[in-house]
Order: C-alpha cells, then structure tokens, then sequence
C-alpha cells in the first residue's frame, strides 16, 4: 500500500510510552510515533510539553490501512489503555500534558469517536462522567528520538513504569486481562 493510502488516527492517553505497544502489532498498522499535539507551540521539546506552557497533549500518531484495520477498531483499543473518567491526567501522571483526548482527522472519525464515547457512557461501566475530550486534529509534533518505541529501548523500565504508574492495574481491574 502506497503512504498516501494510510489513514491517521491521534490519540492522547497519558504517558505516550504507554500508548504504542497496545496498537502496533495489529494488522494494518503501519507505525505508531509519539509526540506532541493540541497546542500552540510549534516543535515543542518533551521538556517544554512537561512545563504545561505549550497547550500539548502527549500524543501517539497511528498510520494504518483502514480496510484492514478499521478506526473503530483503534477507538476501541483506546479506550480499554485509560481512565476516561480522570480530568487532571493518567494515573500518577498530573497535568495537562498527560489528559486523554481523540483528536479527529475527519468527520467520519468525529462521528465515530462521539458514537464510541457515547457507548461508553451508556455502558455503565464507569460510576463518573466520561471526560475524555474529541478535538479536530491539529499538527502533530513527533518526540524526541529517544521516546520512539521507548518499550523495545528500554523493556524493564517500560514494564517498571507501566506498572508503577497504577495503568497496569487499572485496566485489569476494568477491562479484565492487560491488553
């Protein structure tokens, strides 16, 4: 499939080392990156996103065939990694930077984020209110190297820190298994 065929999904969900491994090993993914979205400052740095001066989101950017892998199918994945219900970030992760958002690169993705967010909702399956935000996409900044596949880089770290943060528990407690 040729690049310009490719779809892009946007995802904010907390830490972005925690946002790729769940997405990136099913089929008609083609990349997974992480970085920056949702704000004012244009090539932010992680130190700057980390100020809560730049606006961003931490963000993972998915490239995938949508014939094979629908976006409905990435919505749901997304929602099964965070805590919809938390307004001041992910787990131990505080601030603005680490909220969750869908940003929408269509209006189809738009119809069919505000559809999954309503299922949710209407699950019964979280005793607060879904906070979760869906914004119109805006420039996406990928982060500094050494954040690329940081779970591959650095795997006990990874799993240290994906655990430590309260993530690992909170999707076994909600979702069952890990995904």
């Amino acid at each position: 499939m040729s690049e310009s065929k490719w779809a892009l999904a946007t995802f904010a969900g907390g830490c972005f080392w925690c946002m790729v491994s769940p997405f990136e090993e099913e089929p008609g993914i083609h990349q997974v990156v992480s970085g920056y979205t949702g704000g004012h400052t244009e090539n932010p740095t992680y130190k700057e996103v980390c100020s809560e001066t730049t606006g961003h989101y931490e963000a993972v950017q998915i490239s995938f065939d949508p014939e094979v892998f629908p976006y409905e199918k990435l919505l749901e994945i997304y929602w099964t990694q965070i805590d919809p219900t938390d307004p001041g970030g992910q787990f131990h992760d505080r601030g603005d930077s680490y909220r969750t958002a869908i940003f929408y690169h269509d209006e189809q993705q738009k119809q069919a984020a505000d559809a999954s967010k309503q299922k949710l909702e209407e699950s019964g399956k979280f005793n607060a209110p879904i906070v979760t935000r869906i914004l119109p996409a805006k420039p996406f900044y990928p982060a500094e190297e050494y954040h690329q596949k940081y779970h591959k880089k650095n795997p006990f770290h990874y799993k240290m820190y994906r655990h430590g943060s309260g993530r690992e528990a909170f999707i076994k407690q909600h979702w069952g298994e890990s995904r």
